[in-house]
């Protein structure tokens, strides 16, 4: 044991110095120090509990495979993405877990806390592509798909390696022989199956629908993954991808062919690509200047596509762009 000074003051550190060899039972015989220290009573235990099995839910238990199993407490850690550090956050929850974990095992039952942790798929798909540009001045299209593969993989066990190294160091009791990371190949399994049997049951479907998709990514993402920005005007942004900004905020007309009519509808948008996805137009039932057209449909500019006129008393008539004549 030995002492070191901190910050010039008299408060001092007990540091556990005596060379204890991985996995083996920690030395206690020496005398306790004088002031509560963490280092001193966290050092070199965790190594011995993980060789000995403590967290493991067949720890000391015959009868685990028998019939008459006696309760049992699983619980699976919400895995960190391996795009960086844990923080409080990740130490507050892993607290509260290992408690109710370690109160179970207390009651006696079967008790299981299950490590990993996650890819993050569009998160360590960017950190990965900064990292092979900044290194290396190119993208992942210039090393080909398996290439990239290899280097996320890389990042994962370097990421992963010290994220479970956090989670050892606060004493969390997990089964570490059944850590798992959710691109391992039982868990993609496990993700397959889920996925083809909810579709199955119609729970989830394919269909056509607007999404937030990311030029820089070529990917769709969700929308908590999008930034909302309020703009009261024309707003030229730096958007991925673009070597110029791009304007944003500015009010686009285009006109609308009614069928079997020379009458034109004109929509006003600042969102001109959404129009690819139009399905139709609504107008509110008491507007005179629309109800005639009603149940009538207009021909999309760019798609072979019929789209119906609509009631619906949820537009605002005043806020409309109402019907454009030049």
């Amino acid at each position: 044991m030995e002492n070191i000074i901190k910050n010039d003051k008299k408060e001092t550190t007990s540091i556990y110095t005596v060379n204890v060899p991985p996995g083996e039972k920690k030395d206690v015989s020496y005398p306790m120090p004088d002031m509560y220290s963490p280092e001193y009573v966290e050092a070199a235990w965790y190594a011995w509990w993980e060789k000995e099995g403590f967290f493991k839910p067949e720890y000391g238990r015959k009868d685990i495979f028998e019939e008459n199993m006696k309760e049992k407490f699983v619980m699976i850690i919400p895995p960190p993405n391996v795009t960086g550090f844990l923080h409080l956050g990740h130490a507050l929850t892993n607290a509260v877990e290992d408690a109710i974990t370690r109160w179970n095992r207390m009651k006696g039952r079967i008790t299981l806390w299950n490590p990993g942790c996650d890819h993050a798929g569009i998160a360590t798909q960017v950190v990965v592509e900064k990292k092979l540009w900044k290194e290396e001045k190119k993208s992942r299209h210039d090393i080909g798909r398996e290439e990239f593969i290899k280097r996320i993989w890389q990042w994962k066990h370097e990421k992963g390696d010290r994220i479970y190294s956090q989670l050892r160091k606060i004493g969390g009791s997990f089964d570490w022989s059944r850590a798992c990371f959710t691109m391992d190949p039982k868990l993609c399994k496990a993700v397959t199956e889920a996925f083809v049997r909810l579709h199955d049951e119609g729970i989830i479907y394919r269909s056509n629908r607007l999404v937030n998709w990311s030029c820089a990514l070529k990917s769709a993402i969700s929308d908590i993954e999008v930034d909302k920005m309020e703009l009261n005007g024309r707003t030229l942004l730096s958007i991925p991808g673009y070597e110029k900004k791009v304007e944003f905020g500015v009010l686009i007309f285009f006109a609308y062919q009614l069928f079997d009519l020379e009458d034109k509808i004109i929509i006003a948008t600042t969102r001109i690509e959404t129009m690819l996805g139009d399905t139709a137009i609504a107008v509110h039932p008491n507007d005179s200047r629309y109800a005639q057209y009603i149940g009538k449909y207009v021909q999309h500019p760019f798609c072979d596509r019929r789209i119906p006129i609509i009631a619906d008393e949820f537009v605002d008539m005043n806020f409309g762009t109402g019907k454009y004549v030049p």
